[in-house]
């Protein structure tokens, strides 16, 4: 909770306020003027302030959504404290429906970044400066890579009691232990003092309806635990304890050829599962793709086209392997889309 005016690029944001401003970038070689939106919406009363970051890689596009959703809803009317959202921070791989900047760095490997630097990492510097270190508590929004698809899941620092209770409050069906990678925008905000989220589902430059309305409803419910927005009453029944996992690894395809996919995303698979087949396209030689042991299924690729060490399926370990399929199972009936919409609710995504 801070009492310190709110001041983003030169503007200060006065309680009881919404601003939407444009955050100068690095210009376009066209001399086209570039700016990351930022949105801020001040509530009436003094509370955290939350950052909401989307799109720092520019072909992961749910966060957009996500992000868009959660500014229509009226309860933010009754917010507490500040909401910062940046829809698409990478807003040159936007363009570009590309991951990487111009110069193919990686956004989220150049945090905290410098001002004298290459471009991502005077890119890592602005949002630091105006963002993050006007926040008390972030929520970085990601999806899978191109061709890959990636179970709604929390990747979040469980070292650190707050920002675990977080993720709890999230009511994603995985959180993952993950450590900090460097360079992230999650290690720099670790080192600023800042606890933050990373929620990862979908597919890069897709729209995902189960992933979105689980995202919107999850920081909905970080909120709640901020106390930055009043608990629903209409609450039928207490979330399902969120299930942790310690480790996850990639199994990755032994040979180069056409994979034929057997295990969908969210499954459940014991050690020796086959999770798949890779053949030549005569089908002359065919290697079956196993497990090596139990777990959820929580990434997978989505493209039958793959090389020799290509990253085929994400599996997380758990030793209650029942406990959390039951988990996705809720999940994914709680957000699944009605066939027909109520009037006072959005339209799914096909």
């Amino acid at each position: 909770m801070s009492s310190t005016p709110l001041i983003i690029n030169g503007i200060e944001i006065k309680a009881g306020t919404r601003a939407t401003i444009d955050l100068p970038a690095a210009r376009l070689y066209t001399h086209v003027p570039m700016t990351i939106p930022v949105h801020v919406i001040s509530g009436k009363k003094s509370g955290p302030r939350l950052f909401l970051s989307a799109a720092i890689h520019g072909d992961e596009i749910n966060g957009i959504e996500i992000i868009r959703r959660l500014l229509k809803l009226p309860a933010l009317k009754r917010l507490k404290g500040t909401l910062i959202a940046v829809p698409m921070v990478n807003v040159h791989g936007i363009i570009n429906h590309s991951r990487y900047l111009p110069d193919r760095r990686d956004l989220n490997r150049s945090f905290p970044g410098s001002v004298k630097g290459p471009l991502a990492s005077r890119l890592a510097n602005l949002f630091m400066k105006e963002i993050v270190e006007n926040s008390t508590y972030g929520i970085d929004i990601h999806t899978g890579a191109i061709h890959r698809d990636n179970l709604p899941q929390i990747r979040a620092n469980l070292d650190d009691s707050e920002t675990e209770e977080l993720a709890r409050a999230f009511d994603a069906p995985v959180i993952i232990a993950s450590n900090l990678r460097d360079g992230s925008l999650r290690e720099a905000a670790s080192e600023a003092g800042i606890p933050m989220l990373l929620y990862e589902a979908g597919e890069a430059l897709r729209f995902d309806e189960v992933s979105i309305r689980a995202g919107v409803k999850g920081i909905i419910n970080v909120m709640r635990k901020l106390e930055m927005l009043p608990t629903s009453r209409s609450r039928a029944k207490k979330p399902v304890e969120p299930v942790v996992a310690r480790s996850s690894s990639w199994i990755r395809a032994p040979e180069s050829g056409i994979l034929r996919a057997m295990i969908p995303l969210g499954g459940r698979v014991k050690k020796n599962t086959l999770l798949g087949v890779v053949a030549d396209p005569f089908g002359e030689t065919e290697v079956n793709i196993s497990s090596n042991f139990s777990g959820i299924v929580i990434g997978r690729t989505n493209l039958p086209l793959v090389n020799e060490g290509d990253a085929l399926y994400h599996i997380a370990r758990f030793e209650d392997i029942n406990e959390i399929e039951t988990k996705v199972d809720d999940f994914q009936e709680e957000h699944s889309p009605d066939l027909i919409p109520s009037p006072n609710s959005e339209s799914p995504i096909i």
